[in-house]
């Protein structure tokens, strides 16, 4: 190592770990690159050891970050050590590496940013590659038995997609980051199906899944498993009832995360191997939560935060909101400008009864006038410049039956959060 290197490294070492994000977002030009060259050759520098573990890889277009919640928490339940790597994070970078349940200490973050750092020498990498190669060399550390990564964007591309998974899961397929994965179902599902490898099992959350998923699927032989065939779930007054070859379950507690996603991840603890009973589940469906996905956070009136801000989140999330009972639906929505702003509030507008639609502010963020242009005048539509003045005034004119509704975007619900936070 040369004495200017050195000298680097040095002061790296004393950096906390706010420097080392503000180094990251610093060290390359472009917040997305798709390929696996740069990043591959940083990890085999990296010389980490994976082979004893069960990487379970998790893609798909909503509800990758739920599907692995459930499946950790399954695994901490029956006494195994687990490790996920989730993104984004909405208020902690900590948020997106958990060892048994639990965000590792700063030192530990900084220590594994240093060791990245060391290795990638002249290799540039994106925010997003650094951060991945951070978290497999903090889950190499833990010793964990099983891995849980979630993919970024896409699949095929994906710095996650460096590291061969044993079971690969497909939670959802729909139209999001077109610009990057394609503009057609098909063409996504071709860049997702990119997790697969020959002969793996696979779990397919997705009820209808693009031809191209089943030609990857027949293509590299996998063990499919696809949802609405071999296993089932079906939402009915008493509850969630789910079946597969082995199990048959009646009458669940309905699950506090999306029931597709509760049905995907119970499908991939079934093929490891679990001992599933109903009494299990129970307690799984009760205990499984994520903060940001459909998630109540105060009552009377009831205040849900969600990160919805795609057509498929919404819809989804409209269709949960019909069956309830409320006074009236108040919309808080704040949105980033590259999203399909229409098509994402339109499943919606019959659902909600009021619209605070506020303006981002951050890099992206779409302006309150964007959201407000796409909105029925029918209904009361106003518009703020932020999502604090927009949560704020909510909070004021809801009545004690009503629901306050905050989504749209990461970054809207962080915001709420870190509101209720500092109250």
């Amino acid at each position: 190592m040369s004495a200017k290197s050195s000298q680097k490294a040095a002061v790296q070492a004393a950096w906390s770990l706010d420097q080392w994000l503000v180094y990251l977002g610093e060290i390359h030009p472009a917040n997305i690159e798709l390929g696996l060259e740069r990043v591959a050759q940083v990890f085999q520098r990296l010389r980490l050891d994976l082979s004893q573990r069960t990487i379970i890889t998790v893609g798909g277009t909503n509800g990758k970050g739920t599907t692995c919640a459930m499946i950790e928490q399954a695994l901490l339940l029956q006494g195994k050590t687990v490790a996920v790597f989730s993104s984004p994070h909405l208020l902690d970078y900590r948020e997106r590496v958990r060892v048994q349940g639990k965000m590792l200490s700063t030192t530990e973050h900084c220590q594994a940013f240093s060791k990245i750092e060391a290795a990638r020498q002249d290799i540039s990498l994106t925010y997003f590659e650094f951060g991945t190669l951070q978290a497999l060399q903090l889950m190499a550390d833990s010793q964990c038995e099983f891995l849980l990564l979630e993919v970024g964007l896409g699949g095929r591309l994906d710095a996650v997609n460096i590291v061969d998974a044993d079971i690969a899961v497909i939670t959802s397929i729909d139209l999001d980051h077109q610009e990057w994965l394609g503009h057609t179902r098909e063409a996504i599902a071709t860049e997702k199906a990119g997790i697969f490898r020959k002969g793996i099992p696979v779990i397919i959350g997705e009820p209808e899944p693009p031809s191209t998923l089943l030609a990857a699927a027949e293509k590299l032989r996998v063990k499919a498993s696809w949802q609405g065939q071999e296993f089932n779930y079906q939402l009915c007054a008493t509850g969630f009832n789910w079946s597969n070859a082995t199990y048959q379950f009646i009458d669940l507690i309905k699950p506090l995360i999306p029931a597709q996603n509760a049905s995907t991840a119970l499908q991939v603890l079934s093929t490891l191997g679990l001992p599933l009973e109903q009494s299990f589940v129970h307690q799984l469906f009760s205990q499984t939560k994520l903060a940001g996905r459909r998630q109540i956070i105060r009552q009377n009136p009831t205040i849900m935060l969600d990160v919805a801000h795609n057509p498929h989140a919404t819809r989804l999330l409209a269709k949960e909101l019909s069956g309830q009972s409320y006074g009236q639906i108040i919309a808080v929505v704040g949105m980033l400008a590259d999203k399909d702003i229409q098509q994402s509030l339109l499943p919606l507008v019959d659902v909600v009864d009021c619209w605070y639609c506020a303006s981002l502010q951050v890099p992206r963020g779409a302006q309150a006038k964007q959201l407000v242009s796409v909105l029925s005048q029918g209904k009361l539509v106003l518009e703020f410049d932020s999502v604090k003045a927009a949560y704020g005034t909510a909070c004021e004119i809801a009545q004690k039956d009503d629901l306050i509704l905050v989504f749209g975007s990461f970054y809207t619900v962080a915001e709420v959060s870190t509101l209720l936070e500092d109250n």
